[in-house]
């Protein structure tokens, strides 16, 4: 027995030294250099204690569908090309099918083969005939689409990750919900105005070639060519505050998109304005020179998000892979298209459900109020469990000190976010852990009352009390983690605390506090004690 007492011992005394190492990074401003090796994570907090913002965002898949559609409807003109497929047209019949209209038989016959080859996630229909030839739909798959938006969310998400962590925020919290939606907690930010700029940009760019041939005149009054359209060159004067808006004929066809850039950074060019170098991967550099190549003398438009930051022209044929985006640029604007061109574009726009702003002031004030109810919470049970148990009392104490501990270092360890409802959490386990005690205590004051020794009364105290305890905190336990697992934001930050929190009581008021007994009563052989 006194052997298994100081196991028991040692290994209270180790898991007390570990949760110390783990609390030491969230209380300490500098570690020191050796401390490399031991662990650096800290309890982070949440929005409603240090401030910061929160957002919703639903992510548009039905335009990133009806683009979908548009690319795919530009891949089977050009496999019909190849194949020497004979068509009249091809166009987006609805928000999930292509119509292409096929001269011949034949041609139907040939495109039903090509069809199954390449485009596996689409179903073929034959429409109506007409005389430019026979309609054939193609419509994509159930299974396709949502398995798209599912794609094209997580997509989001990780793009929206990409460009916090290059802002600069410290311990964002980003996941996906249904509804193809993002929840996004920025704790601490300073510009929540220029982050939702930043995330909600779509950062599509794309270089298209400027029509040199049709008049943009003619097409602002309304004779646009087939290919082309017409965009805008949108600048705002930083010291007028006006906007100046150039109109450009561009060809619809995209030349080239920024899926190909590998790297994006700010620069000042020999007027010192502000500026974004563009380095592309081997299969972007090899088609921007193809395109530089075939199109000299003529002015390349580079478009973001439908608007043209430029228009050099082309003087003479490209290579390395790189290329430059010009423009009235802040410092601030300079940097913010780097980091959100860098990150890749959205799959799809972003529409703000939610927007929540909490000032660190009132963060602060629910960090100070939950500390003052956890200490006046613990200095009341400290002193009813003093008066009312004596020094038996005082060993809960000490257990209930060892909870604490552990319960900060669990939210260190898992690198959870401790949050005011989970303040409330710790709370309430605290009451909890007191609970344990009393169940504890009240059956060895039964047992000394038959008569039986000191010794004889912890044992079976413990034993009739331990089953007890163990029912009421895994019931409790299983609610914290259904909570856990349908709740969000508060409500998580609630189970969270909770599960550490009962799996510490158990620990503490079963096993640390039998420690103590079992020393008294068998090391140093207590025939009585206050209880």
């Amino acid at each position: 027995m006194s052997k298994n007492l100081g196991l028991r011992s040692a290994i209270f005394v180790v898991l007390t030294i570990v949760a110390l190492v783990y609390l030491v990074p969230t209380f300490s401003k500098e570690l020191p250099s050796w401390w490399k090796f031991l662990p650096k994570e800290k309890v982070k907090l949440g929005l409603d204690l240090q401030g910061g913002m929160q957002l919703v965002l639903e992510v548009e898949v039905a335009k990133a569908l009806e683009s979908e559609l548009e690319r795919v409807a530009e891949d089977i003109r050009d496999d019909l090309r190849s194949e020497k497929i004979k068509y009249s047209d091809i166009k987006r019949n609805s928000t999930n099918g292509i119509d292409i209209t096929l001269l011949s038989a034949q041609d139907v016959k040939s495109f039903e083969v090509l069809k199954n080859s390449l485009y596996p996630d689409y179903d073929m229909a034959n429409g109506e005939k007409t005389e430019n030839g026979q309609v054939v739909s193609m419509n994509m798959t159930q299974t396709a689409i949502q398995n798209m938006k599912a794609s094209w969310t997580e997509q989001a998400k990780e793009t929206i990750w990409n460009r916090i962590d290059q802002f600069g925020v410290n311990e964002p919290y980003i996941t996906t919900q249904e509804d193809n939606r993002i929840l996004i907690q920025l704790p601490g930010i300073s510009d929540p105005d220029r982050a939702i700029s930043l995330i909600g940009k779509t950062a599509q760019l794309e270089f298209k070639l400027v029509d040199e041939e049709n008049s943009v005149e003619d097409a602002l009054k309304g004779n646009i060519p087939v290919d082309d359209e017409i965009l805008y060159n949108t600048e705002v004067d930083q010291e007028t505050g006006r906007t100046e808006r150039t109109p450009y004929l561009v060809k619809k066809r995209t030349s080239l998109t920024g899926s190909y850039i590998t790297d994006a950074k700010v620069d000042l060019d020999q007027y010192n304005a502000y500026s974004v170098s563009l380095s592309f991967n081997k299969k972007g550099a090899r088609i921007f020179e193809s395109i530089t190549g075939a199109n000299v003398n003529k002015r390349l438009a580079i478009v973001l998000d439908n608007n043209v930051y430029s228009a050099p022209n082309i003087n003479e044929k490209i290579s390395g892979g790189n290329a430059q985006i010009t423009g009235r640029f802040t410092s601030d604007e300079a940097n913010d298209l780097r980091i959100v061109l860098k990150a890749g574009a959205l799959p799809a726009p972003v529409t703000i459900l939610e927007r929540r702003t909490v000032g660190p002031s009132l963060g602060q004030d629910s960090i100070d109020q939950g500390i003052k109810a956890m200490l006046l919470g613990g200095a009341l049970v400290v002193l009813f469990m003093i008066l009312y148990y004596g020094f038996s009392g005082l060993i809960a104490v000490v257990a209930l000190i060892l909870n604490t501990l552990i319960i900060m270092a669990g939210l260190a360890f898992f690198e959870a976010t401790l949050t005011l409802p989970g303040l409330a959490g710790m709370i309430l386990t605290i009451g909890m852990a007191v609970d344990a005690n009393v169940l504890i205590y009240e059956r060895i004051r039964e047992e000394l009352r038959v008569g039986k020794t000191l010794r004889a009364s912890v044992e079976a105290g413990y034993e009739k009390a331990t089953i007890t305890i163990f029912d009421s905190n895994l019931t409790t336990l299983i609610t914290a983690l259904i909570l856990f697992q349908f709740g969000t934001g508060p409500v998580k930050g609630f189970a969270v605390t909770l599960t550490i929190g009962l799996i510490a009581n158990f620990i503490t008021a079963v096993y640390a506090t039998r420690v103590f007994f079992d020393y008294l009563v068998i090391n140093l052989n207590w025939k009585k004690i206050s209880i």
